[in-house]
């Protein structure tokens, strides 16, 4: 049997930068095109591919570091398709726009590229065999992690008959179960290589209830304070799936404002609001009774700087949610800059927080005597209290990781581990290996 080949270009041994080759029957498919974030620097050892000479590119879902590299694909000579789910179609304009801006692509040259995504970019449904050339199939299959999200399974044949088929299945991100908005993950079917993430390879989350007491708590806790509530969200799953939270936990009203200073979360959260009939069973039900998961009484949204300016100013209490999730740029800088220093403000981590990022560092300063991070050239300190909700998560945590792949009809031929911290991969490696699984190290 022909193995195809498989070159890890990001995110191999790192959480960011995701960018994987497929060759095989002469095809080069690529899966994901990612930024690196924080402190994850690219493998100079990896030869990068030509552009030109892509067949196909295969996005998992749309968060940068898995799609951040599609304008210099393009401006390079990238003329192939782009294979996705149709949520994720839906949402790359704004979330390239907004990366785009911050690379310095002009407007003109952001709408040229913009509409050679728009016209070689597909959408496609879940669980459904589809056929590319050399009759190498595919299908993707719901991974849970935000909407649109998925994992790809490649069917690849052998010259030696039509039985011979060589399976190649990439996790992308995975998700939790039970989470708000998003469906369940679909269970894998038996492949020969599993390429599988593992953030979370080597910790565990809080459940959904808990995660809701454990939320509570400490909002009560803190508006008890007078101070604000900083929530660094991306803007792209995470801040919608915040408000859901938020709307279920204040059945009324939430006893202080809702601000979303974010004009891109904004802006997707009209985007899943235009995407319901991709949402879970229960978000569905709120919506056919009358009950828009993301709008509620004292849900307020900040657009122009004028509006971000005055919340800077604005005292507390308040419950601000602002991008970016990693605290490495964007309206949360702001927050962080002016209230980072008062002991009656609060931060609600609610992601992970990469190498290299000031979220990372905050999270390592603020139990220090005198602990502080850098914003720009300035030192501030660190004296409002830190708080990591690793229960909203977006990724499966190591025992999700495990549960799903124990869900194959069959055990699969080999895993290799990626987008994970090696310290995370090892823990995991070690497990499956324990379980009788082949692990490439």
């Amino acid at each position: 049997m022909i193995i195809p080949e498989i070159v890890h270009i990001g995110g191999e041994r790192t959480v960011t930068g995701s960018c994987h080759l497929l060759k095989a029957h002469g095809l080069t498919i690529m899966v994901d095109c990612g930024l690196y974030q924080g402190g994850d620097k690219a493998d100079s050892s990896k030869i990068q591919p030509s552009p030109s000479e892509i067949d196909y590119l295969f996005l998992t879902h749309a968060h940068i570091d898995h799609i951040g590299r599609l304008p210099e694909l393009i401006v390079n000579g990238f003329a192939g398709e782009i294979i996705c789910s149709y949520p994720t179609k839906a949402l790359l304009a704004p979330m390239l726009t907004d990366t785009m801006r911050l690379a310095g692509y002009s407007k003109s040259h952001e709408k040229k590229i913009l509409a050679v995504i728009e016209e070689q970019s597909w959408g496609f449904e879940y669980n459904q065999p589809f056929e590319l050339k050399k009759e190498i199939k595919f299908k993707l299959g719901r991974a849970g992690h935000i909407l649109g999200s998925c994992f790809f399974t490649f069917y690849i044949p052998n010259e030696l008959g039509p039985e011979k088929i060589f399976t190649v299945l990439f996790s992308g991100d995975l998700g939790n179960y039970d989470t708000p908005i998003l469906c369940d993950p679909d269970q894998p079917g038996r492949c020969d290589l599993l390429i599988l993430e593992s953030t979370y390879g080597d910790r565990l989350h809080e459940g959904r209830s808990q995660r809701l007491e454990q939320l509570s708590h400490h909002i009560k806790n803190a508006l008890r304070n007078g101070g604000k509530i900083f929530v660094p969200a991306f803007a792209l799953g995470r801040t919608q799936e915040f408000l859901f939270e938020i709307d279920r936990l204040f059945a009324d009203h939430p006893p202080v404002p809702v601000i979303v200073d974010s004009p891109l979360g904004l802006k997707i959260t009209s985007i899943y609001s235009s995407l319901s009939e991709f949402w879970d069973k229960e978000s569905r039900d709120l919506l056919a009774s009358g009950d828009l998961p993301f709008d509620f009484n004292h849900l307020y949204s900040s657009t122009g700087h004028r509006e971000h300016d005055q919340l800077l100013e604005m005292p507390g209490p308040a419950i601000i949610i602002a991008g970016s999730g990693m605290c490495t740029g964007g309206r949360i800088l702001d927050h962080l800059a002016t209230g980072l220093a008062d002991k009656r403000n609060d931060i609600f981590f609610v992601g992970y927080q990469a190498r290299g990022t000031i979220g990372h560092d905050i999270l390592k300063y603020h139990n220090r005597p005198e602990g502080y991070i850098v914003i720009g050239r300035q030192n501030v300190p660190i004296k409002a209290k830190v708080h990591q909700l690793t229960g909203y998560s977006a990724h499966a945590d190591q025992r999700g990781l495990i549960g799903w792949v124990e869900s194959m009809p069959e055990k699969p031929g080999i895993i290799k581990l990626v987008h994970g911290e090696p310290k995370a991969q090892k823990v995991l490696a070690d497990i499956f290996c324990k379980k009788g699984y082949t692990v490439e190290k």
